[in-house]
């Protein structure tokens, strides 16, 4: 599984989706991912990668997402 495919599947269970409905380019706003949603999202990404993500990384799309992990994991 790829790290968007992973991130996807996480972000489907806080946004009650099917995960094949979430695209590269899917927005967080556009999937009505809030400020609350999106620390619980990051810190169970965190958890599960064993990485930190800054509070203030700026992240619009799920693609950037996807990308900060893999820039965390291979650090």
């Amino acid at each position: 599984m790829t790290t968007f495919e992973t991130v996807a599947n996480k972000i489907a269970e806080y946004v009650s989706c099917d995960a094949s409905e979430i695209k590269e380019d899917s927005t967080l706003e556009s999937l009505k991912i809030d400020s609350l949603d999106m620390v619980e999202i990051i810190m169970s990404l965190e958890e599960m990668f064993d990485i930190s993500i800054e509070a203030d990384e700026k992240i619009g799309t799920v693609k950037e997402l996807a990308d900060l992990v893999d820039v965390k994991v291979n650090k």
